[in-house]
């Protein structure tokens, strides 16, 4: 019964990429010779990926029924293992920032990865950002990219039209994309669920429409250009007398600014992490994360919850800010076109994909998600086929994330000796 029930659920699977590739690989249109469109198949390509469906629904269901059964334990790991494992993840987030603060050492004549690293970066904190609205509050929200896209506006009209530096953009932007957040809270504060996830779903496309359609402010589709680099320390890196590499006296290389860049977003990166990790450790974060496991038992205890939303949204909204002037400073050049409803489903999974809640999972999962879309470049029309098999296999072997985590922050310390008491006074 077992193998009868993997072959149909196989079978329906195939017959399922049957009817969507029959439309969208099977069937093509050409011009003829003399106008005419000329309708051909191609069944070779067709029958491929029918049988590659077949196959691989077998594959992930026999996968998924020797990790375990549904709704239980996947695998039970010795106790020696469980701890070998939680040493190593001890010693795995060290290890990954001395070898990001390396990066620039060991790669420093190779642009194409000194820009991967950056973009990287980039996600990294876009996803931290996230992680506090949707990993610690709960709350799913699928238009992040607005307050990315506030950001990176913000900087880019205030340092084109009032000639501001970076430094001075970056504060602003982070607080203008935090008023953003909180006039996005407002209207959701009744929200959950589906329903929460479609009003910020059209918050992030009404501000890209604005956007776009603002041609007298944003530009409009033609975007904002000219957009100033940032210094370090009042310094340009250009390569005129003026420069950094001339006051230092050293040869003038174009790599300096991708080097400054990187550690600028490291940094901005960093910085975030620590900003959510002590957030956490307040009462404002332990009331988000009761928030997330049950909202009203979270209203029964007293917690004002029109504030803990209020608070998640503008802080999460404040870190995409700081993203966005970053993205606009690096870019140099901002469209309406790099703030599409993909960016924010890209964050989410990267979040969702890591472990909500996690720091060092969101980290892993954007490095996977960014590097390893670039790792399978070669694959050409089939890497995002060979890409979300790979995100299916994951999720299915850790459908918490990478690095599950959705531990309480705060503990009672004396549970256990009331516990004991109360059993030694025969009330166990």
């Amino acid at each position: 019964m077992g193998a009868a029930a993997i072959l149909k659920k196989a079978f329906l699977s195939a017959l399922v990429a049957l009817g969507l590739f029959s439309l969208m690989v099977g069937i093509r249109t050409e011009a003829g010779p003399t106008g005419q469109l000329i309708y051909w198949t191609r069944f070779n390509e067709l029958a491929g990926l029918v049988a590659a469906v077949f196959v691989g629904s077998i594959a992930v269901e026999l996968f998924r029924r020797w990790l375990g059964p549904r709704g239980g334990t996947a695998v039970l790991i010795p106790p020696v293992v469980g701890r070998g494992m939680a040493l190593a993840g001890q010693f795995l987030a060290p290890a990954l920032l001395i070898f990001t603060l390396l990066v620039p050492v060991i790669f420093y004549n190779q642009r194409y990865i000194l820009d991967l690293a950056i973009l990287v970066l980039t996600y990294v904190m876009l996803g931290w950002g996230l992680n506090v609205v949707v990993g610690l509050a709960g709350l799913l929200d699928l238009g992040y990219v607005a307050f990315y896209a506030v950001g990176a506006y913000s900087y880019g009209l205030l340092s084109t039209t009032f000639d501001l530096s970076f430094w001075v953009c970056l504060p602003l932007a982070g607080i203008l994309a935090a008023f953003w957040g909180v006039l996005l809270g407002f209207p959701v504060l009744r929200l959950r669920g589906d329903y929460l996830a479609i009003v910020t779903l059209a918050f992030g496309e009404i501000i890209r429409l604005v956007i776009l359609n603002w041609q007298s402010l944003t530009g409009g589709p033609n975007g904002i250009s000219g957009i100033p680099r940032p210094s370090l320390f009042g310094i340009p890196l250009t390569p005129g007398p003026d420069g950094l590499a001339a006051k230092l006296g050293i040869p003038f290389s174009p790599t300096h600014r991708i080097v400054l860049l990187f550690y600028l977003i490291l940094a901005l990166a960093l910085l975030t992490n620590w900003v959510t990790i002590r957030l956490r450790r307040l009462p404002i974060g332990r009331a988000w994360e009761a928030l997330r496991e049950d909202e009203v038992a979270c209203r029964a205890l007293g917690i004002n919850t029109t504030t803990t939303k209020l608070t998640a949204f503008a802080t999460g909204a404040m870190f995409g800010g700081f993203a966005g002037a970053f993205f606009a400073t690096r870019q140099g050049f901002i469209s309406p076109e790099s703030f599409t409803f993909q960016e924010s489903a890209l964050v989410l999974a990267i979040v969702v994909l890591g472990g909500m809640g996690s720091q060092l999972g969101v980290a892993l999962a954007a490095l996977a998600m960014i590097g390893g879309f670039e790792l399978f470049r070669g694959l050409e029309t089939y890497r995002m086929l060979v890409f979300g098999l790979a995100m299916v296999l994951l999720m299915i072997w850790r459908p918490r994330g990478i690095i599950g985590h959705r531990a309480p922050t705060v503990y009672l310390q004396k549970s256990e000796a009331i516990s004991s008491d109360l059993v030694q006074e025969g009330h166990g």
